[in-house]
């Protein structure tokens, strides 16, 4: 399949699924796919990191398996684990089988008894799938080590019944918040990208293709609104989710301005932190000065 994927197929396939790209999403994403290496993505929360993911899937018309990495997430969690459960009442049933220990042994070991988790299941997936390994950051170091180890050899060794090889090497996205810095070594394995805050206009871009039919003018106030909230210093900077968030919001509630009001009654929608709302509150004036997208009141 990858053969038949060119930069500007890869381009035309994101707009499609409506993702809002640029031409260095595009390049990495079809690097990544051609040279058979997983994409590290980087950058704040809620710039669309995941997303790429979900709509790469859906433009490849092929599954999505996700790991969600969390501190503590151990080998088991990741890659496989026995239904013990199962495998209990199987033996019970089995006790007067006349089968031997070995014979008892191999059938409690067989596929039937093995839950796959997302590595096992995107390595011996029966197409190539998306595997996004989400906020990698989180996972304890050690995990990290042997996640390169998988990305390397591409199979995985279960003690009770050998090496699992991969029938399709997965398109692999992974993604960081920056909460702690990744290794040189997983780093080197994969291409890099970086995505930040996206400027005003692909920011009213994203705004107008992801709640159809929201006035041009509308979409570009909240955008610009939301370009002067990021320069505030806050706990927790908003993201285009929370744009997307609050201009649905807002259309919901069939809004079709901003003013004071009703950005103070949905700050929630895009600060998550008490602190940064107060802040916000306090700054409304200052940002009316520089943005001018609702009256004074």
């Amino acid at each position: 399949m990858k053969d038949n994927i060119s930069l500007d197929s890869i381009s035309q396939m994101l707009k499609k699924q409506g993702y809002i790209s640029d031409p260095q999403i595009s390049l990495s994403l079809f690097l990544s796919i051609k040279m058979d290496k997983p994409l590290l993505i980087e950058g704040p929360a809620g710039v669309g990191k995941t997303e790429i993911a979900k709509v790469l899937a859906n433009a490849l018309d092929t599954d999505l398996i996700r790991l969600q990495c969390f501190e503590g997430l151990d080998f088991f969690h990741a890659i496989y684990e026995w239904n013990y459960q199962k495998q209990l009442l199987h033996l019970k049933i089995e006790e007067n089988s006349g089968k031997s220990l070995e014979e008892r042994e191999e059938d409690i070991f067989s596929e039937k008894f093995l839950l796959k988790r997302p590595l096992l299941e995107a390595i011996t997936h029966q197409v190539k799938p998306v595997l996004l390994i989400d906020e990698i950051d989180r996972a304890d170091e050690e995990f990290e080590s042997f996640l390169l180890e998988v990305l390397s050899d591409w199979q995985i060794t279960i003690p009770e019944t050998g090496t699992v090889k991969a029938s399709h090497i997965p398109n692999v996205v992974l993604t960081s918040n920056r909460t702690r810095e990744l290794s040189e070594a997983l780093r080197r394995r994969c291409m890099y990208l970086y995505i930040d805050h996206p400027d005003l206009e692909k920011e009213k871009a994203i705004i107008r293709e992801k709640v159809p039919g929201i006035d041009e003018k509308f979409a570009r106030d909240i955008a610009v609104f939301m370009q002067e909230i990021r320069k505030l210093r806050l706990e927790k900077t908003p993201g285009i989710s929370e744009s997307i968030d609050w201009a649905k919001a807002l259309a919901e509630l069939h809004f079709d301005h901003l003013d004071k009001n009703i950005v103070q009654n949905t700050l929630g929608i895009i600060l998550k932190d008490w602190q940064d709302i107060r802040e916000v509150q306090s700054s409304l004036t200052e940002l009316y000065e520089k943005t001018g997208v609702f009256p004074k009141v």
